[in-house]
């Protein structure tokens, strides 16, 4: 890399850091080779903030400079959860290999799990960390009467926390395109410039480029370090090195710099999901925002809205469409509608937030009343969303929709006539029609996700729930294949979280447990019969039916109606 920049060779800078990112990338590797299992006594430091788990808590710890998964039950994991980043724990417990299918704890650099079974807070930690801790929990004091989930997902907005978000409410992000709203990124990064800006511009060149970098470290180390917001941060402090040594570099030299400069420092960041969408988004708005904004109809405002909706879509479109199975036909829509109050949300939300946490009652409910109405118009639009049976976009949809509505756009600013470029928008219809379609055409019986089964027949839909169901995945596997309501849920040992998280997003006729029945049940729901014992549940189809609907018991505590049949 030297010879390169006494060269002036920007095309073997480029080759020179691939190779060195490689080997950086392979050290890390080989660094994540687990140790044996051994007892454990010592005093650990929490490098994130504690993740609530159905069985107790988890969080990432470093362990004389190793990064372990710090795993808790009982009474350890009430004092895991009470825990904050960069505080240090005594632990007692065991430590041994990570699971072996476990790939993201890779790009967080975990090498091993530490079974506790006593914790014990040991200090509170750096001076940093400890600055950090109690701003967050000023402005987490300041959101308390907004309730829940309100204040979760400002947490989310502005913080970047998502640990408290309900699965069901997380749920409705995914389904309609708008989790990236629930992370901290640039928007943010710029905000918090935004507003010390007063004091960085009265500042000579040098003092204030290095206040502005320290602002920028500070806020990172406020919204732990996310990768999303490592790289809105590297892309701040790209352009603010850049504007103090009197250049200027374009956006997408920008976003080069800032991903090359973390991909050297720390190379596992490339397996991370969140750093990926982060970085494609970007790029998808950087490089096709401007242009896109250009060839649509309307006023400049929605145009440029649009645009970076559609641009950012479509760039993180492959790997949704890889990792999660498709892209929500309903997004871009969504986010128009959503992303503006977002925004607001975040911009008053932070020095409200703060205000409101030094205050106290009652100026915190009224200084966060906007800051409600603006995530509460956010949580709605996702929502309803969620629950328009749209279907997401596959590879083919994705490849036909880009073809056939670049060559419309093309062929409108080239003024081609309309009968020419009809039949283009009629293909886009079409494609984004053809997954609610399919939707609509379910066979009988359905596996959407572990420990679900689903049966439909002439709109009676009946769902059994097993053991072990995670709420978010039952959500998930039940949207992607075209629910819209649920006539029956049979709690096969689920529990009640299951069954909250579907009533959250559809209307439920009947929820029986099984394991409550005191006698074998025979019972029809529209066209499906449906027999129930304490050992098995069995569904037939419109061929049994003919019997009449047999009376079940409610399970308290889950406010069963008598709806039953479709």
């Amino acid at each position: 890399m030297v010879g390169a920049l006494a060269l002036s060779r920007p095309s073997l800078l480029v080759v020179a850091a691939f190779v060195l990112a490689a080997g950086l990338g392979h050290r890390s590797l080989a660094g994540l080779d687990p140790p044996p299992r051994s007892p454990f006594t010592g005093v650990v430091t929490l490098v994130s903030d504690p993740r609530v788990q159905r069985w107790g808590a988890s969080v990432d710890v470093s362990v004389d400079g190793d990064r372990v998964e710090l795993v808790a039950a009982g009474a350890a994991a009430g004092a895991v959860t009470s825990a904050r980043a960069g505080e240090r724990l005594a632990v007692r417990g065991r430590v041994g290999p990570p699971p072996d299918d476990a790939p993201w704890l890779i790009p967080r650099h975990v090498r091993a799990r530490l079974s506790a079974d006593s914790v014990e807070l040991h200090d509170r930690g750096a001076a940093p960390w400890r600055a950090a801790n109690r701003l967050r929990g000023l402005v987490e004091r300041g959101a308390r009467p907004m309730g829940e989930p309100i204040r979760f997902l400002f947490g989310g907005f502005v913080l970047g926390d998502r640990s408290s978000i309900p699965p069901a409410v997380e749920d409705d992000f995914q389904a309609a395109g708008l989790t990236h709203l629930m992370v901290v990124s640039g928007a943010n990064v710029a905000f918090v410039l935004t507003l010390a800006s007063p004091l960085t511009t009265r500042l000579r060149l040098f003092p204030g480029w290095a206040v502005t970098v320290g602002i920028i470290g500070a806020f990172a180390l406020l919204t732990r370090f996310e990768p999303s917001v490592l790289r809105a941060s590297a892309m701040a402090a790209v352009a603010v090195t850049t504007h103090a040594s009197g250049r200027q570099a374009r956006s997408v030299r920008v976003l080069a710099l800032a991903v090359s400069g973390l991909v050297l420092v720390d190379p596992l960041l490339v397996r991370s999901v969140g750093f990926q969408l982060s970085v494609m988004a970007t790029a998808g708005i950087v490089v096709g925002g401007g242009p896109l904004a250009r060839l649509l109809p309307g006023p400049a405002s929605l145009r440029q809205a649009v645009a970076v909706t559609i641009a950012a879509q479509l760039a993180v479109a492959p790997l949704l469409v890889s990792r999660f199975g498709g892209v929500p036909v309903v997004a871009p829509v969504a986010n128009v509608i959503a992303a503006p109050a977002a925004g607001a949300a975040t911009i008053w939300g932070l020095p409200a937030g703060v205000a409101a946490g030094v205050m106290g009652e009652p100026w915190e409910r009224w200084l966060h009343l906007p800051t409600a109405l603006a995530v509460r118009w956010v949580a709605g639009t996702a929502r309803i969303a969620a629950l328009a049976p749209l279907g997401e976009l596959s590879t083919w949809h994705l490849v036909l929709v880009v073809l056939a509505g670049g060559a419309a756009l093309v062929g409108r600013q080239r003024r081609w006539p309309p009968r020419a470029r009809a039949p283009l928008w009629g293909v886009v219809v079409l494609t984004l029609l053809a997954p609610a379609v399919a939707l609509r055409h379910a066979p009988f019986e359905v596996r959407p996700t572990s420990g679900v089964v689903l049966y439909r027949s002439g709109g009676a839909t009946v769902v059994v729930v097993r053991a072990g169901t995670d709420p978010g995945q039952a959500m998930a596997g039940l949207r992607r294949v075209g629910v819209r309501r649920i006539d029956l849920v049979v709690d096969d040992g689920a529990g009640p979280d299951v069954v909250e998280a579907l009533d959250h997003r559809w209307p439920l006729g009947r929820i029986i447990a099984p394991e409550n029945l005191d006698a074998p049940l025979t019972m029809t729901v529209g066209e499906l019969l449906v027999h129930l014992d304490s050992n098995s549940t069995t569904v037939l189809g419109p061929e049994s039916v003919g019997r009449q609907p047999v009376r079940a018991p409610e399970r308290e505590g889950f406010g069963a109606t008598d709806r039953v049949g479709g």
